[in-house]
């Protein structure tokens, strides 16, 4: 196989100081939280804690200032493990950046400490049940009024920590007439009259996941609270564009990590399992079918770890991380789907990691955006488009 380069050793003593967490704080809860539906908050304080949320943000704001390769090695962790419930990357990789990157010093200064010591959880709220992967199809409104707030009116779904959080971005337009370039980011806090955390949803995977419905009826949302000031109203669609090249490069990362655990538990158990007098890695198909599946996660993982190198320096294009995303999420799920077979019928049974883990990857060729969306967008940028 060939050695990764991409980590340094002090990544790597972190991974065993964050694996070493994961064993006490996670493992022995994960599939309770399973049961119940959301993982428990105390984990996100331990988390906090141990200064294991929102690393890469720097240390004025709460965070450790450190590279995003240290948020690569959790979400590594986190797949390994198959510790799907846990909302970490969401909240430290997604929602701080967007206040780090467009907010004003005092809304950095208010939340991102916050979010930093788990004291707060985060959200961001674009799908709506009718515009799904179009973002520029949002209907949510956020009207400035006469006193300089906006009134905040319509609904979100699909929302991952939508259960847990305690700060909401929302993406709203505030020019509606507009279309996209009439959409703005808001933070909206629980306990503002008029948000309302629906019911959480029950999915085909990802059950300990604390994945609602929002919804925002009149919500009066401050001046102070619009993401970035009036310098950043209606400019919302643009930053969304900004960061979703390293949000798709996070289902990636899962996408690689997970497979690459499934073909391990599969491994152990078919030297394990004897059939017809024999183990099932004695026979050719189980040799091979695994032979093919690590040369795909190999060949993924160079190409992933490529892309991680490029978000260390600014450079990962759209066009790329649509590409990691979709190809990655496909191979995933090809491995599950070959994994569980190869575990026959207790492939089949919930207790089996490699269960779950089949459950799970199905979402991840949907959200991000689709993995049509994503042919879309890197067949545009190789100059072709569509009518």
């Amino acid at each position: 196989m060939i050695d990764r380069t991409l980590f340094n050793s002090d990544h790597e003593a972190f991974r065993d100081a964050f694996r070493k967490f994961c064993d006490k704080e996670i493992a022995p809860f994960h599939a309770q939280w399973e049961e119940q539906g959301y993982v428990d908050r105390a984990v996100w304080n331990k988390a906090g804690d141990n200064g294991f949320l929102c690393m890469t943000m720097p240390e004025a704001y709460g965070g450790s200032g450190a590279d995003k390769l240290y948020s690569v090695v959790q979400m590594e962790e986190l797949a390994r493990g198959g510790y799907s419930g846990i909302g970490y990357s969401l909240h430290s990789e997604i929602v701080a950046p967007y206040i780090l990157h467009y907010g004003t010093e005092a809304q950095k200064q208010k939340y991102l400490p916050q979010l930093a010591s788990g004291v707060m959880v985060g959200a961001i709220a674009m799908s709506e049940p009718a515009a799904g992967s179009d973002l520029q199809g949002v209907k949510t409104t956020a009207i400035r009024q006469a006193d300089g707030s906006y009134l905040l009116n319509g609904s979100k779904t699909f929302i991952t920590n939508g259960w847990h959080a305690d700060l909401v971005i929302v993406v709203a337009k505030t020019n509606p007439a507009a279309g996209a370039k009439g959409t703005s980011l808001l933070l909206v806090e629980r306990g503002m009259t008029g948000f309302e955390t629906g019911k959480r949803l029950k999915k085909l995977g990802l059950k300990a996941q604390d994945t609602s419905e929002l919804f925002f009826t009149d919500v009066k949302v401050p001046a102070d609270n619009l993401l970035g000031g009036p310098a950043h109203e209606n400019r919302g669609f643009i930053c969304l564009m900004e960061q979703l090249p390293w949000e798709r490069l996070q289902i990636a990362i899962t996408a690689v990590a997970s497979a690459q655990a499934a073909i391990d538990w599969t491994l152990a158990y078919v030297k394990e399992r004897k059939v017809f007098g024999q183990a099932v890695a004695n026979f050719q198909n189980t040799r091979y079918k695994l032979a093919e599946l690590q040369t795909e996660v190999q060949v993924a993982r160079v190409f992933i770890d490529k892309c991680a190198e490029l978000v260390a320096q600014d450079k990962l294009d759209t066009a790329t991380a649509s590409m990691a995303k979709y190809w990655t999420t496909d191979l995933q799920c090809k491995v599950m789907d070959e994994c569980v077979q190869l575990f026959g019928g207790y492939g089949y049974m919930w207790e089996y990691p490699i269960t779950r883990a089949y459950a799970d990857a199905r979402v991840q060729r949907i959200y991000g955006g689709t993995n049509e969306i994503m042919k879309e967008v890197i067949s545009r940028a190789m100059g072709l488009a569509g009518k």
